[in-house]
């Protein structure tokens, strides 16, 4: 029986919970996307400032990123398991719960100053959120039909963006300003140990209350997507695994590259405006342009959420890859503020690229769509492997040069949407 399950028969079981029924669970999953991108982008603040408190080199810095990422590798595959058992609505309150879980760990961490329980803590967070990427993701987009899902997930996923684009304000206020007061520097040290603390307890107390709720909220069930519904055997369409759905596994690759490009482009963004043929800028000054590239791509989804009501998700995926790998080749090609503008144009484009991919990748899996959401945030995991790989080219071939990477990147996504979406 389940292999019988359609998109017809979804759009069916959604309709009867009622079009105000899922607006109101939209509407809802917008404050979550909207809080890990925060806390995700927190990050960014978290890397100099415990820099500084632990007197760490840049490789041991960049543990954090490769706690975050490394959770995503690790929980990803279970996080869909826990999710097809228990369901969306649970999932996401157990993915709530266990990142306000990791976020009161800082507090201790700060506490004993010690650099590997705010890693544990970090991960134990990172944790929680990947269980709310496995199931909010795919909710979002099993919320209506399936025509206009990139469009739902583009939108949400804009609050995604508005999160990162208000967190650095956030971060600067409550960590970066505090740790600048202390008269020596031991106790200037003690106070950026102790100074995160305020902030993740907050964090904390913010998604225990967002998890009371969601625990309460009456939000629809998408039958099709349980085991129940596929009466103990998991086929749907013929297959018995998302992996046997050939847009699955090559949006997997999309998601991997994708994270990888956007992550690579953002990590080289400081040392490329600084170089002396491009602006010149000094640290400081460059890093406030960084709010351009993350910014163009909150404009872009709530522009490509709208884009898509009228166009093919993947023709506007195409175009987006399109642009950006242009983009991308002008900044290599030129120099002085063209190069500046056109890199810092690709966050525009690259808006939505993820949550496009995602919805596209996620099409008709049916009973497999938390195993595929799963594998998805997985291949989130190129957010750690391709910057490393620029970092090699940049090495061996200057900083310029090396944007030769995400070039390819893009150019599968191209595919992807011309394509690859639709195998």
């Amino acid at each position: 029986m389940a292999s019988s399950i359609n998109t017809s028969s979804h759009t069916s079981s959604v309709s009867e919970a009622g079009n105000g029924n899922y607006r109101f669970a939209l509407v809802s999953l917008t404050s979550l996307f909207f809080m890990w991108g925060f806390i995700t982008c927190l990050n960014d603040i978290l890397i100099p400032h415990l820099k500084a408190v632990f007197s760490l080199n840049y490789t041991q810095a960049m543990l954090i990123q490769f706690c975050f990422f490394g959770a995503y590798f690790l929980v990803s595959i279970p996080a869909g398991q826990l999710v097809k058992r228990l369901g969306y609505q649970k999932g996401i309150v157990t993915g709530l719960v266990i990142a306000s879980i990791g976020c009161g760990l800082f507090y201790p961490a700060a506490s004993l100053a010690t650099y590997g329980l705010f890693l544990g803590a970090l991960f134990v967070l990172a944790s929680g959120i990947t269980i709310l990427q496995v199931a909010a993701n795919p909710y979002v987009n099993a919320l209506g039909s399936s025509e206009t899902a990139s469009s739902r997930l583009n939108l949400t996923q804009a609050f995604n963006s508005l999160g990162t684009t208000v967190a650095p304000f956030f971060g600067s206020i409550l960590i970066l300003s505090v740790a600048t007061t202390a008269s020596s520097e031991l106790a200037q040290a003690n106070a950026e140990a102790e100074v995160v603390k305020l902030p993740y307890l907050l964090l904390a107390a913010a998604l225990a209350v967002l998890a009371v709720i969601f625990a309460k909220l009456d939000l629809p069930v998408i039958r099709e997507h349980t085991e129940a519904a596929a009466g103990g055997v998991q086929t749907h369409l013929g297959k018995t695994s998302a992996l046997q759905s050939t847009h699955l596994v090559l949006g997997a690759v999309g998601i991997f590259v994708y994270v990888g490009a956007e992550v690579s482009i953002g990590s080289f963004l400081v040392n490329f405006l600084g170089e002396s043929h491009i602006v010149g800028m000094p640290e400081e000054q460059a890093a406030h342009y960084i709010a351009y590239y993350w910014g163009g791509a909150m404009v872009g989804r709530f522009i490509g959420s709208a884009v898509m009501q009228k166009i093919p998700a993947g023709a506007v995926l195409a175009f987006n890859a399109l642009m950006a790998a242009l983009l991308v080749l002008v900044a290599i090609t030129s120099s002085g503020t063209l190069a500046m503008w056109a890199i810092l144009g690709v966050g525009l484009f690259n808006s939505i690229m993820f949550p496009t991919i995602f919805s596209l990748a996620l099409r008709d899996l049916g009973p497999h769509t938390s195993q595929g959401s799963g594998i998805l945030c997985l291949a989130i995991v190129g957010g750690a492997i391709v910057p490393l790989l620029q970092g090699v080219l940049a090495d061996n071939l200057g900083i310029q040069l090396a944007f030769i990477l995400p070039v390819v990147c893009y150019g599968f996504i191209l595919f992807y949407g011309v394509k690859g979406s639709k195998m």
